[in-house]
């Protein structure tokens, strides 16, 4: 059974939620990595995910057309937009403070 872990894209459907996995892929002739990402649905029976949230998935038998993914467990949480709205005041706040203001140039 297969497990993987991504984020939450969507949960607009009722008891299914979008899950993009990201993952790292090597080019057989360069070498590098570079990243690529599936989308999968997956249950979510409750509708307790939401998005943002950063889950665990498991394969299951088809539920549907396109729909073979279990949510397993909730790795992290998404902040609320009132605590990402703090965040960004503190951040701009200690940006203020450490920036001292630039003095005029007199030519």
């Amino acid at each position: 059974m297969r497990k993987l872990k991504g984020a939450i894209t969507s949960d607009k459907m009722q008891k299914t939620v979008v899950v993009r996995v990201d993952r790292l892929i090597k080019h057989p002739r360069y070498l590098k990595y570079y990243k690529a990402s599936k989308n999968y649905k997956a249950h979510d029976e409750k509708n307790e995910y939401h998005t943002g949230d950063v889950v665990w998935i498991t394969e299951q038998r088809p539920l549907s057309k396109e729909k073979r993914w279990r949510v397993a467990g909730l790795i992290r949480k998404a902040s609320t937009p009132e605590e990402r709205a703090e965040e960004a005041d503190e951040t701009s706040d200690k940006e203020s403070r450490e920036r001292p203001a630039k003095a005029a140039s007199v030519s």
